[in-house]
């Protein structure tokens, strides 16, 4: 069967966007071409800096026939009605209908539509002008003269050449030559820009992939990235060093050359003295290279790892010093960023006010970072106030919830009061991301106690399900204080998360809340801390999404999480006490006697059948009821006490003696007795079985 080439070349498209453009166009040209009657085997994407490329392979090289009645009014209807299915239909006359006739409902017309099918070739190119012009680019440019014009075309950056040839594997393919905005398509392309800038001609994939490798340009992004991790490796190796391995910039820098060539630089020992962090993120950002450092150890060395897109004559020492030149000048900034943060302010008698505000000692830099962003009223949020506000907020809160977390109290408080200052420092504002962790390691200069400077890093995990949750109580208490008071300020002028959208990461931030609950196991009472139920039921719904992950059944969590359930932690115990149980034997016989007890008083109540208010003994005549009452009245006691001593365990063992008694009474007794006191004597004795296990967990609500 066919094949289907289609290249899309331009100039570079920035590598952030490449994997999903590519996958887009795959997405795009196969969903159009199955609408339009087509079947293909299987179809793979491709892309470099400067092309999006798709190979369609075992493509149907025409679409079927299509043989279509609609059947119409009766013969006999009125004029309009015959009028509007002919016009429906695509027919002049009743003579182009046909006429069938109905033993019931009589003769009607009907009308055979039949479309023939159309070649692929033609299909393709009437669908691919309209998939390159309004292709979903997050951002796109006009350029050259017809960009004036109206409806000019917009591309990422602008479009070259376009690629599409369709043929047999062994056969001559053709080219299928639509137009867009005076680019045709045809069979040619073009290789490497500087090592291979002449036109290739190609006919099918294969020979696609080849000639383009011939001319310097590797195809798969996937193989790009293999390239440049394992001799980024075996560079290091070679070197004495190991590689930092980082994913997210080996998937840019494959997006940036189109002939990888990996080269290694240098610079100065001396800027070792820079946190590795602020170097990683330096070299990272200004130069996309890699770092690297000595086997088994968490200090960087002073030789970076590069990729060019160029085989340099030279092997590469222009690159690597043209690149070092530019290493060395940001790591002299960064270097200028790390002492000016440990030095004093030039306007320390502006702050006065503030270190007064917060108990800040003026003399240390940290501190003076805080009483800086105080004094600017830097700005949280619009409706929430400034970070020193925010700063005041957390500082109270955690005051109050160092009494549940058992965290020292003066720690706590002068962890909160520097929680955010290295937002004013100069590493932070010139790398965001390193937030908490520069505050860390100004507070250790500063000589700030170890649960302090820890609390400052801390206080922002976890950011998500995989980060770790702090285990210092002062970074616990902080880490709860931030996103609480984060929560509890967003519902309070109602910017909640709507579908997909959740601009302040609130969801994060909850899920951060249940993960320290939770995995600290700490008790706290949400509800009397938040004050608002309904970002209680918010908890609720990031507690059910973390439960599920756990591997809870969602039903075992809805039988146990009731509305007003503020004690995260209890929930979750609760719900691992009912899996251990309603997987036993005893448990899962106990679960079909309660649910029928449970259904069978619910009908009654529903058909406002009369219910006893409790159980009179006197009206016990069978020993099976007895029996059930005995049993019942010792297990909910028992259950109740377990439940009261958090053993949640034993309120379930406790009330996994009544499944005997329970079977037996549903075997011998009959409920409804024609003896109305006797039958409301026995819904009343089922009404206890609900109420006992009701103790632990609404068994209703558990499936099975």
């Amino acid at each position: 069967m066919p094949n289907l080439l289609l290249e899309l070349r331009s100039e570079e498209i920035p590598a952030r966007m490449q994997r999903k453009a590519a996958g887009d166009l795959k997405k795009l040209v196969t969903d159009a071409l199955v609408e339009a009657g087509l079947s293909y085997e299987g179809a793979r994407e491709y892309w470099t800096p400067r092309r999006l490329a798709l190979d369609i392979h075992g493509l149907t090289a025409r679409s079927a026939d299509v043989r279509e009645e609609r059947k119409g009014p009766r013969t006999d209807a009125n004029e309009k009605a015959i009028e509007g299915f002919l016009r429906g239909a695509g027919l002049s006359s009743v003579s182009e209908a046909q006429v069938v006739s109905d033993p019931k409902k009589g003769d009607f017309y009907v009308a055979v539509i039949s479309k023939p099918g159309r070649a692929t070739e033609e299909i393709v190119s009437d669908i691919m002008p309209g998939i390159i012009r309004d292709f979903p680019w997050p951002k796109s440019m006009r350029w050259g003269k017809a960009s004036s014009k109206p409806g000019a075309l917009r591309w990422v950056r602008p479009l070259q050449s376009i690629v599409c040839t369709f043929g047999p594997e062994h056969e001559e393919t053709t080219v299928i030559p639509f137009e867009i905005d005076g680019i045709t398509a045809s069979n040619i392309t073009y290789g490497h820009r500087f090592h291979a800038p002449e036109a290739i001609t190609v006919r099918r994939f294969d020979e696609y992939a080849a000639n383009l490798e011939k001319a310097k340009v590797i195809l798969d992004a996937e193989r790009r990235k293999d390239i440049i991790l394992h001799d980024a490796r075996d560079i290091a190796f070679a070197n004495g060093l190991e590689l930092v391995e980082d994913e997210g910039l080996l998937e840019e820098v494959s997006g940036l050359v189109e002939l990888p060539q990996v080269l290694m630089g240098s610079f100065e020992e001396d800027y070792l003295s820079i946190p590795s962090e602020i170097i990683r993120l330096t070299i990272k950002t200004n130069q996309k290279c890699f770092v690297t450092r000595a086997s088994g150890s968490e200090t960087l060395s002073n030789k970076f790892i590069l990729v060019s897109n160029i085989q340099a004559s030279d092997g590469g020492k222009e690159i690597v010093h043209g690149n070092g030149k530019v290493v060395r000048a940001r790591l002299s900034d960064a270097l200028h960023f790390w002492k000016r943060d440990q030095g004093n302010l030039p306007d320390l008698d502006t702050l006065t006010a503030s270190a007064a505000k917060f108990g800040l000692d003026i003399n240390k830099p940290l501190d003076q970072r805080m009483a800086k962003l105080d004094a600017l009223n830097v700005t949280f949020h619009a409706k929430l106030g400034t970070q020193g506000a925010r700063v005041a907020r957390i500082r109270t809160l955690a005051k109050e919830l160092a009494d549940i977390t058992g965290a020292d109290a003066a720690l706590t408080d002068r962890a909160a009061v520097l929680a955010k200052a290295d937002l004013r420092t100069e590493a932070v504002g010139e790398f965001p991301e390193l937030q908490g962790l520069m505050g860390r390691k100004y507070a250790v200069l500063q000589g700030e106690n170890a649960s302090v400077a820890a609390a400052i890093e801390d206080h922002y995990k976890p950011q998500g399900p995989s980060d770790r949750v702090p285990e210092d109580r002062v970074a616990i208490t902080i880490a709860l204080a931030d996103k609480l008071d984060t929560l509890i300020g967003f519902w309070g002028i109602d910017e909640k998360p709507t579908g997909s959208k959740d601009p302040f990461a609130l969801r994060r931030a909850a899920l951060g809340v249940v993960r320290i609950l939770l995995e600290r196991r700490i008790r706290l009472p949400l509800l009397e801390t938040t004050r608002d139920g309904d970002l209680l039921s918010f908890f609720h719904d990031r507690l059910k999404v973390y439960l599920r992950d756990q591997g809870a059944r969602h039903d075992l969590i809805d039988a146990v999480l009731t509305p007003d359930a503020d004690d995260l932690l209890m929930v979750a115990r609760r719900v691992e006490a009912l899996t251990a149980f309603i997987t036993s034997e005893d448990g899962k016989n106990l679960l079909a006697g309660t649910k029928r007890a449970t259904q069978l008083l619910a009908a009654e109540e529903k058909k406002g059948t009369v219910i006893a208010d409790g159980v009179s003994q006197a009206l016990l005549k069978l020993d099976a009821e007895k029996e059930l009452f005995t049993a019942i009245s010792s297990a909910s006691k028992d259950a109740s006490d377990a439940v009261a001593g958090e053993d949640f365990r034993s309120a379930m063992e406790a009330l996994s003696k009544l499944r005997g008694p329970v079977d037996r009474f549903f075997e011998e007794v009959l409920v409804n007795d024609e003896d109305a006191a006797i039958r409301a004597n026995r819904l009343a004795l089922l009404r206890l079985i609900r109420e006992a296990t009701g103790t632990v967990a609404d068994f209703s609500k558990i499936s099975g």
